[in-house]
């Protein structure tokens, strides 16, 4: 097996088994390395570290695996992990009301750049590195193997691909390709996903616990439900009693999967509260038009794709909060949220305290949310860590 040899210094990441060897921590490596190769991860005297999957095509050089040098990284190993990671989710979380869940996250499950998402009887899965891309079909005949499905869907058009030297690919990988309007249970609601057009791998599963958690809030209340998409939190606020539930989302498609959903769950909804904009300008037309909302959820797309783009998206994040709390009075409910793993909570706290001055509020943290248990996150790898929301008070 090739070896990669790190600087002097450069070994205290691996050996704190954090998942991730950059560029410029190597001091050389042996020759004929192919994209994707596993390697041994050296220190400076040669000695074993870690195993790792290679690529010269990315900043991150090798993604670690495996401490353990007796340990061999064959299909069985792979199997191992896959199988340990179906079993949690089996145990805590697929139920009679639930069978929608991320299978595999990626270094949380100790398998960096997999993504297995189940869906029904349909998984979506994501190869985001080149480790995982050359190992494919070994990775989809162990699917096949350990969680009975009728199909396996690849989603593998995302820009961490492009980050990798990897082209965007979509497709059939076994069995049935799964229908354009599947439905999907969650929380005892039915959701049509569309996995092989929608976003992300076809629907947002990692708000899944917080979509029960905000809807407590709304019985009896007048909601707002910004970046909606196909409805997660819009149909979680109707079936919990809320008086008038309305959704925004700039997407014509997704506001059109949302009233099927409505449907689907014999939800009644106004079509006019079904609406298809631009959120920041929407906000701002409401102040305009002296629009209150008891209950307003904030949940947009990743604002900060990476640490270069966190000031713009910091301004955008106080923006956003800004214009909801100038629609809101003492007594009202603020849920937001931000995807952005650059953003640390206590960052997006902040922000929200800006917010809250500039519009003249004060506001009382009630609740921190994150992500549900099918997201996990490794000690040795905080950066899994991306989602985190706050259900905050005017007062």
């Amino acid at each position: 097996m090739h070896k990669v040899f790190l600087l002097k210094g450069k070994e205290k990441p691996v050996l704190h088994h954090h998942n991730w060897v950059y560029s410029g921590a190597i001091a050389k490596q042996d020759k004929g390395i192919e994209k994707g190769d596993l390697v041994q991860v050296c220190n400076s005297n040669g000695d074993f570290l870690a195993y790792g999957y290679y690529n010269e095509d990315s900043k991150i050089r090798v993604r670690l695996l495996e401490w353990n040098e007796q340990v061999e990284i064959d299909a069985a190993w792979w199997e191992n992990k896959i199988r340990k990671a179906y079993e949690l989710r089996k145990e805590r979380v697929e139920n009679e009301n639930t069978n929608a869940y991320r299978l595999v996250f990626s270094e949380g499950d100790g398998l960096p750049g997999l993504i297995v998402d189940k869906y029904a009887d349909y998984l979506s899965v994501q190869f985001l590195t080149a480790g995982t891309d050359v190992r494919k079909a070994m990775i989809v005949e162990i699917l096949q193997k350990v969680i009975p499905v009728k199909g396996i869907y690849e989603r593998s058009d995302t820009n961490a691909r492009s980050q990798e030297g990897l082209q965007m690919v979509v497709g059939n990988l076994y069995g049935e390709k799964p229908p354009a309007s599947l439905l999907i249970k969650e929380n005892g609601l039915l959701f049509t996903t569309p996995i092989v057009e929608g976003q992300k791998s076809g629907y947002f599963l990692d708000q899944r616990e917080n979509r029960k958690k905000v809807a407590a809030y709304t019985n009896g209340k007048k909601v707002l439900d910004c970046f909606s998409y196909t409805g997660g939190f819009s149909l979680h606020a109707k079936q919990a009693g809320a008086s008038e539930v309305w959704s925004v989302d700039s997407s014509s498609i997704a506001i059109e999967a949302l009233k099927n959903n409505y449907k689907n769950n014999d939800l009644a909804f106004n079509e006019e509260q079904v609406i298809t904009s631009d959120v920041f300008q929407y906000l701002r037309n409401a102040q305009q038009n002296g629009q209150h909302w008891d209950v307003i959820i904030l949940d947009p797309p990743k604002l900060a794709p990476n640490r270069q783009n966190l000031p713009k998206a910091e301004r955008a994040y106080k923006d956003l909060n800004l214009q909801a709390l100038l629609l809101m009075k003492a007594g009202d409910i603020l849920a937001t949220f931000s995807c952005s793993g650059s953003l640390s909570l206590e960052h997006f706290k902040q922000i929200l305290a800006w917010a809250a001055t500039d519009a003249g509020k004060e506001l009382q943290f009630l609740e921190d949310l994150g992500h549900p248990i099918d997201h996990p996150v490794r000690a040795a790898f905080p950066e899994s860590s991306y989602l985190k929301g706050v259900i905050a008070r005017v007062i």
